[in-house]
């Protein structure tokens, strides 16, 4: 159940949303990659400005680039214009980004001529979940230094994980493939918004053993993210959108399970 905020508390939250800062050592605060990676923020407002083929090139190649377990490159990118996008899913790419990548975790393609987890599917899925995020990263993080905004999507117009099988159909994917999430890019329109509340280093760095959290602390971290959710969607709040992710997730784990682990059925 998510807590109702006093109006004191969601004043005092969108403060501290709005005071947060990155913790950046004074003498790396110049360093310019670790600047894009700091000021990145997930934008949804873009411009109509057509982002150039040289550069969403380059953003794409950041992606085949990433690191991945014995480079194994278990990630497939599907590439979109916005006349694309709107063959394939009959509306505009959402927020109206000029650019989108549904990025997929992609098993098929190296099963063809080496099968690692031949009796191992749960591993098998989670390297090229672990593999495929990673490549995401580094198309957002090239985009940013490239001037161009974007922001990861699960669920906004069916684009990722929850709505995996309807993706799967769209796109014609094999099994062994599931589509995770969709990347927009755009230029934004208009100032970032600021730094989401992010939980503070001692509540997740550990050093040997575990450190259970501490309850005030989420609690205030909760706190912000109801109170910054209802400022960015006036119509909407926090726990709707929740309870959206709820009415899908019972049959997203039911594709999921036909989707990641149709082998242990076959054998």
């Amino acid at each position: 159940m998510i807590p109702r905020l006093s109006l004191s508390t969601a004043l005092r939250s969108l403060i501290r949303i709005v005071r947060g800062r990155p913790r950046v050592p004074p003498s790396l605060a110049d360093n310019a990659l670790l600047q894009v990676i700091l000021n990145r923020r997930s934008v949804r407002s873009f411009t109509a400005q057509a982002i150039p083929e040289d550069v969403f090139a380059a953003i794409l190649e950041a992606g085949r680039l990433a690191p991945s377990t014995v480079n194994l490159q278990s990630w497939a990118f599907a590439a979109f214009d916005a006349d694309l996008w709107r063959q394939t899913f009959g509306q505009s790419i959402p927020f109206r980004g000029n650019r989108a990548v549904i990025v997929v975790a992609d098993t098929y393609r190296d099963r063809q001529v080496l099968d690692a987890f031949p009796h191992s599917p749960l591993v098998e899925y989670t390297i090229a979940v672990t593999n495929a995020s990673l490549a995401a990263m580094n198309m957002n993080i090239a985009a940013e230094a490239l001037g161009v905004s974007s922001v990861m999507l699960s669920e906004t117009g069916r684009s990722g994980l929850l709505d995996a099988k309807y993706l799967q159909e769209r796109l014609g994917l094999p099994e062994g493939t599931v589509p995770l999430m969709t990347i927009v890019f755009g230029y934004a329109r208009g100032p970032y918004p600021p730094m989401p509340p992010k939980l503070p280093p001692e509540q997740i760095i550990f050093q040997g053993r575990y450190t259970p959290p501490d309850r005030a602390t989420m609690d205030d971290w909760l706190a912000q993210m109801i109170a910054g959710y209802k400022a960015s969607h006036i119509r909407s709040s926090f726990e709707s959108q929740l309870d959206i992710y709820r009415t899908k997730i019972g049959q997203a784990e039911a594709d999921l399970r036909e989707m990641v682990f149709y082998r242990d059925r076959q054998e």
